[in-house]
């Protein structure tokens, strides 16, 4: 639910182009967006729509050919590496659907890492990677490592790691895409409660029950943005 109306992300007029030598491939051609504070979006379409690469530029990951985007009123299109780099550790919360932890630390240190990474006092990024565990339900989980949890319980850590360097915003890309039915339903359901508390979050997912969570879905065809409804 948008919380306060100020703008998080904001697209504008973007295009990326990739140039394979023998053919230009238009991923994106001309993508405007608004994503305000709090809001919940599903991003849709089929293979080669765009959607992947509109995550990829979201994130940080990829710099636009051409046109603005704005995260936290920042044009960031133009940023160097290193600067893009410091941007998502700072503004951006990923959970993947391969979950992307590190097998040899514990649940409360595969959460810790952004903060880690941010230079905070270890005292203080253990305390408060110990407080997320607990919010997502791990709170008896602290010491286990990876291969001895579920799916559903790796990515609730992923989802705990993506809060734990207070995003302006989180970008799940299928974050139910390994997990049984029911599992996939729990996650949902924990995401669905931290936008219910002003998280903003936009989530890639071919599947139309999926999207539905989201407050609003964003059709995309073509590198085109074809209607968000």
């Amino acid at each position: 639910m948008s919380e306060d109306g100020k703008s998080v992300i904001e697209f504008q007029d973007v295009y990326k182009v990739y140039d394979t030598g023998t053919v230009q491939v238009h991923a994106l051609d001309g993508v405007s967006l608004l994503v305000r504070r709090g809001d919940f979006f599903a991003i849709m379409g089929p293979s080669g729509s765009g959607k992947s690469t509109m995550l990829n530029l979201l994130g940080c990951l990829d710099r636009p050919t051409r046109g603005k985007y704005l995260l936290d009123g920042r044009d960031v299109a133009s940023q160097t590496d290193d600067e893009l780099s410091d941007i998502r550790l700072a503004h951006i919360g990923f959970v993947f659907q391969s979950y992307n932890l590190i097998a040899q630390l514990s649940v409360w240190e595969n959460i810790e890492l952004p903060l880690y990474y941010q230079g905070v006092d270890s005292s203080a990024s253990e305390a408060k990677a110990r407080e997320l565990a607990k919010m997502v339900g791990l709170g008896d989980r602290l010491d286990h490592r990876p291969y001895e949890l579920s799916g559903g319980q790796c990515q609730r850590v992923a989802i705990a790691r993506a809060l734990a360097n207070e995003p302006s915003v989180i970008l799940a890309d299928e974050p139910t895409g390994n997990l049984d039915t029911k599992t996939g339903e729990q996650i949902l359901e924990l995401l669905q409660s931290l936008n219910d508390q002003g998280i903003t979050i936009i989530m890639v997912t071919h599947e139309a029950e999926i999207a539905d969570v989201a407050e609003r879905c964003i059709h995309m065809r073509d590198g085109r943005i074809e209607k968000i409804e």
